[in-house]
């Protein structure tokens, strides 16, 4: 019985390839030293999995930075404001598209579907000159048959492709995006002639857009696709992998009919319907790669229950057709356990990380081909009989709590028109008033005492001293750019997600749990393995802190539980609503303890909202109940005078602004200029927003540092569809991940384009 992958983590189990990435950008490396450590990496990747038995090994899924952007290099897909000119796409055109430089921006960046993955979007117009720029998929086939290891080249198919991307600045938005179909099939077709001509027998094309909710135009699209990649792909087998959600039945009929495939890939983890239409209609003599590990959480497989589903599908399609697989690619999920020496042992045991996945994989295969290996089974059961009993994973008081809140709403009792009005009388903002995220930059020096501390060689005293004197100059700074609502910078802090779950009960945390979120930006997923509550304050000594050291007004920074529990590797024994109510009722006992130290404007972010929508519009309704619910539930209790900020970020928002504004908040900031202000157009169809919101007026992802005249040009378009007295001047996002040196001048020009602005409104009146 066969095995295969849908793909693996690329950073590595320590995150090289994240250190490799950023000294190339420092400088500080050369390129050559950059590919020595990404073959490394990958050399390293495929041995483990074909030391572990896996027959279909996936190659082409490491990536510099991600992987529609290499798709889009591979089609020369390349904006014409990188300046590039033909020939083989290098690294300074790819990092300009990924990143932007010092005089033009990045491309837009999005969330891989419901993950917190993040992709480049492509721009795509129709006198875009496709050509084959990039030969990547074809040069890592051949490294890894030079290794030994036969692969399995993998594209993303060109119709999902097309389905990410957008029309380019300029570009009708009606302009319809399938229509460029005909332009990319012959450079797919040049790259599919390379991975044959280089002896490949199997390519794998990734079509995660079938399973969302497409009209018959666009099923029709793959239909037209692999027919005209058909001749082409003759000699290969094809398998076309999908994931993420079920198929519907108009989906699973277009797959199963594409001609020249050979193979469908099923994500059986999300997508548990689908088996019913695999058991009704699989066509005979096809493969099905059965997708029944999750490649999206970290919890060990219950390979019983598993290995009953693949005996049921095998009956089906055939004992020689069917083939174990991950729900989707594992670049979603921890790279290796072997590397938490600092977890208990019980928590351990409910736990398979990326390495122990491929070992789950291929355990099933096994067994499936009668060859079971009895004592992984038992060890397996074993482990999950321990959590489903284990005391730890309970607490009734928090199941009760929790159950209790289903009577009611939780708004705050006036509008929030009123409570903007008391909360200037106390606050007494200009227009336009300027704030920023949260975040300032995370030093060398900073990372060291945090590190340093967390291993016990300096003192609490000591650890205290340095994280204040940090506060006091982000403090000072603001205070001389002159921001009106300041941030403390949050420099006792690694991540948003990981500080929170330290300190809440129901949290394990990893040493190594890595997981890319775009580029060279890692986060480490707490762990959700029992019943959340707060033992104590978070974050009221270091609010307090800072407010002491300012007259002005100092945010209070919390993450919100909606965002805490997506950002997550969440229990999946329970409901996520339940879990996530949990969260939430934690969260609302900090926000009044913060209120009850004097802190006036508390930030509760729910960056990740938005990604966690369910991808099918059906689910829509139900999900959106319960995350603003939770998120309202933070607040309900505070007085009108406390305003309520909250932030989102790199979604698309458009088609959920109705249930932001269910959220009534006070003030929302939300990520605006990397999307070409695509926010805006909401507010020019008709939506009203009633509350305060701050659009970010620029990009925080990228190093270039805006002038004040760009940043007035886009508060001037906010101007012409939000009322002044609503309107903040804010960043895209926190500024974490930015060196200083690209902070101050940037919030400098932010704070003159606020005040030339107000010059004008004034003079106006």
């Amino acid at each position: 019985m066969a095995s295969h992958i849908v793909g693996y983590p690329r950073m590595g189990p320590k995150r090289e390839l994240k250190f490799a990435l950023e000294s190339f950008w420092d400088k500080k490396s050369s390129a050559e030293d950059l590919q020595k450590v990404a073959a490394d990496l990958r050399s390293s990747i495929w041995k483990q999995m074909a030391d572990a038995g896996i027959k279909f090994i996936p190659s082409n899924t490491f990536s510099y930075y991600d992987q529609v952007l290499d798709t889009t290099s591979m089609l020369g897909a390349v904006p014409p404001r990188y300046g590039w000119n033909g020939g083989e796409i290098g690294f300074d055109t790819y990092f300009s598209m990924a990143r932007g430089n010092a005089s033009v921006p990045a491309m837009e960046m999005t969330k891989w579907f419901d993950t917190n993955y993040h992709f480049i979007v492509p721009e795509l117009g129709p006198d875009v000159n496709f050509s084959y720029a990039s030969h990547k998929a074809v040069d890592e086939y051949k490294e890894a048959k030079a290794l030994g290891v036969d692969t399995v080249p993998v594209l993303i198919g060109p119709v999902s492709y097309l389905l990410l991307s957008k029309p380019a600045k300029g570009v009708e938005k009606t302009f319809s995006l399938l229509s460029l179909l005909p332009k990319i099939i012959p450079v797919y077709k040049e790259v599919i002639s390379e991975l044959k001509a280089a002896g490949a027998s199997w390519i794998q094309f990734d079509e995660p857009t079938i399973v969302l909710d497409l009209d018959s135009h666009q099923l029709e699209a793959f239909t037209a696709a692999y027919a005209d990649l058909e001749s082409t792909l003759s000699g290969l087998n094809v398998l076309v992998e999908t994931y993420f959600a079920d198929l519907t039945a108009e989906a699973f009929k277009t797959l199963c009919g594409l001609k020249g495939v050979a193979a469908y890939g099923v994500d059986l983890v999300r997508g548990t319907k689908t088996i019913d239409l695999i058991k009704s209609d699989f066509p005979k003599g096809k493969y099905l790669f059965a997708g029944v590990v999750d490649g999206r959480n970290i919890w060990a497989n219950e390979l019983a229950s598993s290995l009953n589903t693949l005996q049921e599908l095998e009956a089906v399609v055939g004992k020689d057709k069917l083939v174990v697989s991950t729900s989707c690619s594992l670049l979603h999920t921890a790279v290796d356990l072997v590397n938490e020496t600092k977890l208990d042992d019980e928590i351990k045991s409910w736990l398979a990380f990326a390495a122990q996945k491929v070992v789950e994989v291929n355990a099933l295969a096994q067994a499936l081909a009668g060859q079971k290996d009895e004592a992984f089974f038992s060890a397996n059961a074993a482990a999950q009989a321990s959590r489903k009993s284990s005391p730890r994973v309970t607490n009734e008081a928090v199941q009760k709590a929790a159950a209790a809140l289903k009577g009611s709403d939780h708004r705050r009792a006036t509008n929030v028109s009123a409570r903007l009005d008391a909360q200037q009388k106390k606050l007494n903002l200009p227009v336009l008033p300027t704030t920023t995220i949260g975040s300032f930059p995370q030093t060398l020096e900073l990372r060291r005492v945090r590190r340093e501390f967390k291993a016990k060689k300096i003192s609490e005293d000591d650890y205290v001293k340095a994280i204040k004197e940090e506060i006091k100059k982000v403090v000072d700074l603001q205070e001389e750019l002159d921001i009106d609502v300041l941030v403390h910078g949050e420099p006792e802090r690694n991540d948003m997600v990981e500080y929170f779950g330290e300190q809440l009960s129901g949290f394990a945390f990893t040493v190594n749990g890595w997981v890319q979120s775009y580029g060279s930006r890692c986060v480490k997923p707490p762990i959700i393995y029992g019943d959340v509550s707060r033992p104590n304050p978070m974050t009221v000594f270091w609010s307090s802190t800072a407010q002491s050291m300012t007259a002005r007004p100092m945010k209070g920074m919390l993450t919100g539980p909606v965002t805490i529990l997506n950002w997550s590797f969440v229990r999946n024994d329970q409901p996520r609503f339940e879990t996530c109510y949990q969260i939430a009722l934690a969260i609302k006992d900090e926000v009044e303890d913060l209120e009850k130290a004097g802190i006036n404007v508390i930030q509760i972010d729910e960056a990740a909202l938005r990604e966690g929508l369910p991808l099918r519009k059906s689910e829509h309704a139900f999900y959106l109940k319960w995350a603003v619910h939770s998120f309202r539930i933070t607040n309900c209790g505070v007085q009108d005078t406390t305003q309520i900020h909250t932030h989102m970020c790199y979604s698309n928002f458009n088609d959920i602004i109705h249930s932001i504004i269910d959220m009534d908040a006070d003030v929302i900031t939300i990520e605006n200029s990397r999307s070409d202000e695509k926010l805006l157009s909401v507010f020019r169809e008709g939506v009203k927003y009633g509350a305060g919101i701050g659009p970010g007026v620029y990009d925080i992802h990228s190093p270039r540092i805006p002038s004040t005249e760009e940043i007035a040009d886009r508060i001037t378009k906010m101007l012409a569809v939000l009322e002044t007295n609503i309107l903040w001047v804010n960043p895209d996002c926190g500024l974490k991940t930015r060196k200083y040196a690209e902070v101050k001048p940037a919030l400098k020009n932010m704070v003159a384009a606020a005040k030339l602005l107000r010059t004008q409104l004034a003079s106006a009146k």
